[in-house]
């Protein structure tokens, strides 16, 4: 506390507390006081925090009129394609080599070149995975070249044989895939015919032609129940080949073929199925002679018996001693 002196308490008036004035409020001011302090302070979060606040006005400004914006880039993205199918860089020529089993529409039609397709957005790479997917086709090679050209060169699987299946033949390669319907372009291959037989028909073929002799006449092989081979000829006759053992029942018949000319006799069916056995079957009309023969032959012997009866007895005495 502080003193007071005599002459200052001297001179003091009396004053009733109640009269005394009430206090007066701070001016309000230093509220801005407050905000510049908060300025000064925290200036670099403000500054953040309006920042993001921008970012949001804006990216909820551009989120209500998203699909106009993608409307118009999408229109726009497409004039520029067209502009440029249309200039000097557009595809002008498309050059295709290699093929004689694909159609060249098919393979155009694999490129996908569509009216505002040019020389900067076809995707040579795409066109080249759509033409190997194609039946015939084992290769291919896509190459642009500048300004307008496109060249298109294909490597085709080979045919080895036809396949019959369900009344439609196709052609397959070594690996019995189907390469392509057969319209009758290869007469000369061989016909294979029944279900998975493509599967098997290299292996056959591989034996067939260690004997080029017996392809002659040949019309086609024909898969048993997926478990052996039947060979057909043109006059009619069917060779029945075993399960297994078949390089050696070819090597038989081959044989048979040499000594007595099998595959031109009146016969139907040879059957090798059996190792060590060769059964035939003749033709009706072969049958009937050969039955016709065999009577004969009978009549002949009872004729002969009838003139000469002791000569039997005569033959079979010594069996009987």
């Amino acid at each position: 506390m502080q003193q007071v002196g005599a002459d200052a308490f001297a001179s003091a008036i009396a004053v009733d507390p109640k009269r005394l004035p009430g206090l007066i409020a701070a001016p309000r001011r230093r509220s801005f006081l407050n905000i510049g302090r908060v300025w000064v302070l925290h200036r670099k979060r403000v500054l953040q925090g309006m920042v993001l606040l921008g970012c949001c006005a804006v990216g909820g400004g551009l989120y209500q009129v998203r699909e106009e914006i993608g409307t118009q880039a999408g229109n726009l993205y497409v004039l520029g394609e067209r502009q440029l199918a249309h200039s000097p860089f557009a595809i002008a020529r498309i050059s295709i080599s290699g093929m004689s089993l694909t159609d060249e529409k098919t393979i155009v039609s694999a490129l996908a070149i569509r009216p505002e397709t040019s020389m900067f957005n076809f995707d040579a790479d795409a066109a080249r995975q759509a033409i190997e997917a194609l039946p015939a086709v084992s290769e291919a090679t896509v190459r642009k070249v500048y300004p307008s050209h496109v060249y298109v060169s294909v490597t085709e699987r080979v045919p080895v044989a036809r396949w019959r299946l369900n009344g439609v033949t196709y052609l397959i390669d070594s690996t019995g895939a189907k390469i392509s319907e057969n319209g009758g372009d290869y007469p000369s291959l061989p016909l294979v015919v029944g279900d998975a037989a493509g599967d098997d028909a290299m292996v056959m073929l591989m034996a067939m032609n260690q004997y080029p002799a017996l392809k002659q006449g040949l019309v086609a092989l024909s898969r048993i129940a997926d478990r052996r081979w039947d060979m057909i000829y043109q006059s009619g006759l069917r060779i029945q080949l075993p399960e297994s053992g078949v390089a050696q029942a070819l090597a038989q018949l081959m044989t048979l073929q040499d000594k007595f000319q099998l595959l031109q006799r009146d016969i139907v069916v040879v059957d090798l199925r059996v190792p060590g056995i060769v059964a035939v079957e003749p033709s009706q009309a072969a049958a009937q002679q050969l039955a016709a023969a065999a009577k004969a032959r009978l009549d002949n012997l009872k004729n002969s018996e009838k003139k000469n009866p002791g000569a039997d007895a005569d033959y079979a005495a010594p069996a009987g001693d």
